[in-house]
């Protein structure tokens, strides 16, 4: 394609050609037999990848939709606890604020990660309904160790545990049932590699009995109403038929590779961006043993002029990576290798990032 820019940003990443081919798929109707069909044929995969008996519901919106909905569905007059550890959790208690629920913040540094002995301490108090967790904090690339949070608030009777996996889906898995997760939310654009505006989600029979509790959980992002509709392979709302293609085209991806594969990829193309990192004297911002696995954010410890490399990046190699978020603008850069990147893919990228590194 002319003029194309490579997006090693976190978000949205590079789209296969394959995936634009599916997402480019003739239209049918979304009431009809055809889109039945369709939505049928791909839960047995969905549910695979989720980890969960339950249906996996899908959502046109940002993955943002499905997190409110979380709030509005879920905190029913007990409190949230909302774990903050970058822009995007910290974000997630402002929502629950403006949703009208009682938010306790968790809050850890930006780049550190969420403690299952801090979330424990906090639940103690008692009173909640929910805890809402990232687990790969895209903004800064901490890594929250889920499993081990999920067995803190299993201590807890009552309190649902909510979990937004944007950044970490199909790159590890991701176990739903067996960790007791709640909800469990991803969206298109990152992990999944494909164009924004597709959210994916998949709520435990707790959840959905507290769902059928809340009188202000509204109507496009009701639980109940995407239950009802999935019971008979259909959306609450007309969903983006296009987006619904081009996931069946990534799941047949993503099959043919193995799942395990594809997570075994990630950490291995994750390593030679590291490699790169520790050789050109850059440090992480996240700690040792809470990185990402599908991006990796590096602070500007050279104090380089970051802005200027990536206009470089992009004049001289037709490809961008992140120059930091929110208030780590400048002082990280954030290079992304989820998705359907390749050794070939990632090595390319980091030889244009010596090419045109700052001396």
């Amino acid at each position: 394609m002319a003029n194309h820019i490579k997006l090693y940003i976190p978000g949205p990443i590079e789209v296969s050609e394959k995936t634009f081919r599916a997402f480019c798929t003739p239209m049918i109707g979304h009431r009809s037999n055809d889109f039945k069909a369709l939505s049928a044929e791909i839960q047995p995969k969905l549910r695979a990848l989720f980890g969960t008996e339950q249906r996996v519901y899908l959502s046109t919106s940002s993955a943002w939709g499905v997190m409110e909905a979380a709030i509005r569905n879920l905190v029913v007059g007990g409190k949230v606890l909302n774990c903050m550890c970058g822009a995007f959790s910290d974000k997630w208690f402002d929502v629950s604020q403006r949703c009208g629920k009682e938010a306790v913040a968790l809050k850890a540094e930006w780049g550190q990660p969420i403690l299952p002995e801090a979330v424990e301490a906090k639940l103690a108090e008692g009173g909640f309904d929910a805890v809402t967790l990232i687990h790969n904090e895209t903004s800064c690339g901490v890594r929250s160790p889920l499993a081990e949070i999920a067995a803190v608030v299993k201590k807890f009777p009552g309190v649902l545990l909510i979990v937004d996996t944007v950044s970490s889906f199909s790159t590890e898995a991701i176990p739903m049932d067996k960790l007791g997760i709640d909800v469990l939310l991803t969206g298109s654009q990152k992990a999944l590699a494909m164009p924004p505006g597709l959210a994916l989600f998949s709520t435990s029979p707790a959840a959905l009995e507290r769902a059928a509790q809340s009188k202000d959980r509204g109507y496009y992002f009701d639980f109940i109403e995407f239950e009802k509709n999935a019971e008979q392979d259909m959306t609450p709302s007309t969903p983006s038929i296009a987006h619904i293609f081009a996931l069946r085209s990534k799941l047949e991806d993503i099959e043919t590779e193995g799942a395990e594969n594809r997570y075994l990829r990630h950490i291995k193309l994750n390593g030679m961006v590291a490699d790169w990192v520790r050789r050109n004297g850059f440090e992480f911002f996240a700690p040792e043993g809470y990185r990402s696995v599908s991006l990796t954010c590096v602070a500007n410890n050279k104090g380089i002029d970051v802005a200027e490399w990536i206009k470089r990046l992009k004049k001289e190699h037709s490809l961008v990576i992140d120059g930091g978020y929110g208030k780590l603008k400048g002082k990280t850069f954030r290079i992304s290798n989820m998705g359907d990147e390749t050794e070939e893919s990632i090595g390319a990228v980091l030889a244009a990032l010596d090419a045109t590194l700052p001396v």
